[in-house]
């Protein structure tokens, strides 16, 4: 069995489609740098659900929020600026990926070929906001992870097909006096999963101001399913997702739905740091994602033996004894981390290219309705 590695097919072969949204020339886009007063659009915090919203105990994650209400967070402009450089040929030729959960992905292309991107990302205001929301002080989890695209697209013949679709049954279940189910919700985008890290920030890169569906649905600690409505161009969602099961529902109304997902994770390195490889490593370059993987993971367990040493030398100093059970806690706690390091880094050769298991989920996937209209918490639209 191979390992991940980039897909190596040419440009020709894996771009069939194109993008609605024509962007526009560098000239007119600008090729300034990313710039907080010129490209934020942030304005105030969003609502948000707690763990205990959805029926979770409240310590299940690393904050107690859950997940946010869609809020304004980029400009137009810094849009159009991030689809520059998302759809560039470099990054479709050789950061593109595909899976059983997602059909068309591009990954690992932040630090390469995408300085805005990357810089958006990166910056102290950025990340003070998607923190606030999250309730929690949070960094970017490693560069491959910056700027992850989630990409489906449509012939205008499809869209007007399942649009015809829609109206039709609508009209026969107002006819019948019957409340059915969409039947767009069992083609999700991204299945039912968990995320690989602690926190995401999904952002919205298309214009869906025609678009019917695009939720979020979220399952919830009752087995019920909660939707929580897509964002707007240039809007962001942020939730807790590697404790919380989730699926991207399929949109009706437009052509093109091109959303990025960038994963967070605690600044502070004594907060638990539950990453896991699971949904990544099969649509990876495995060399750059054990490289980033091993590198963070060694300067939190760096960070906690300088801090736990000046325990000790600060105790010694003043003449207290060992505090032995102290320190032997301490020490089970980083074997730990380091045992879950070593599970997570599978073998090359044991990595399959595109395929996902479920081992990934909190519950096994026969125990929840597999349409999410079953027994479905659809948040109301705030006017």
């Amino acid at each position: 069995m191979a390992a991940a590695a980039v897909l190596p097919a040419p440009l020709e072969q894996k771009r069939n489609w194109t993008p609605i949204i024509t962007t526009p020339a560098t000239a007119k886009v600008g090729n300034e740098a990313f710039n907080p007063a010129q490209h934020l659009a942030f304005k105030e915090n969003p609502k948000v659900y707690t763990m205990k919203d959805l029926g979770l105990p409240e310590d299940t994650g690393i904050s107690s929020v859950a997940v946010s209400e869609p809020f304004p967070l980029f400009t137009e402009e810094a849009v159009m600026r991030m689809r520059q450089e998302v759809l560039s040929p470099e990054v479709l030729a050789n950061c593109q990926y595909s899976s059983n959960l997602a059909q068309c992905q591009l990954r690992g292309f932040a630090n390469k070929y995408a300085p805005f991107v990357y810089d958006v990302w990166k910056n102290p205001e950025t990340l003070a906001i998607i923190s606030k929301v999250a309730g929690i002080d949070l960094v970017t989890e490693m560069d491959f992870e910056i700027g992850h695209i989630n990409i489906s697209v449509k012939s205008e013949a499809e869209k007007q097909e399942e649009l015809q679709a829609f109206s039709d049954r609508a009209q026969f279940e107002a006819d019948e006096g019957i409340a059915g189910c969409p039947w767009e919700d069992n083609k999700p985008i991204v299945d039912w999963h968990t995320d690989s890290y602690p926190f995401v920030c999904v952002t919205m890169l298309s214009d869906c101001t025609t678009m019917i569906g695009g939720e979020t649905a979220l399952r919830t600690g009752t087995g019920e399913v909660m939707k929580v409505r897509g964002p707007q161009m240039g809007c962001a969602v942020v939730l807790q997702g590697r404790y919380i099961e989730h699926q991207a529902l399929r949109a009706l109304g437009t052509a093109e739905r091109i959303s990025m997902v960038t994963s967070f994770r605690p600044r502070c390195p004594k907060v638990r740091d539950d990453t896991v490889l699971t949904t990544v490593r099969p649509i990876s370059n495995v060399q750059e994602l054990y490289n980033q993987f091993s590198e963070y993971r060694l300067e939190i367990l760096e960070e906690r033996i300088r801090q736990q040493l000046k325990e000790l030398r600060e105790a010694n100093g003043v003449g207290r004894k060992v505090a032995t059970r102290k320190l032997k806690a301490f020490f089970q706690e980083q074997e730990k981390f380091l045992a879950h390091m070593n599970r997570e880094m599978v073998d090359d050769d044991q990595v399959i290219q595109g395929s996902i298991d479920d081992s990934h989920l909190l519950k096994k996937t026969t125990e929840a309705p597999k349409n999410p209209e079953t027994k479905s918490k659809k948040r109301p639209r705030r006017s």
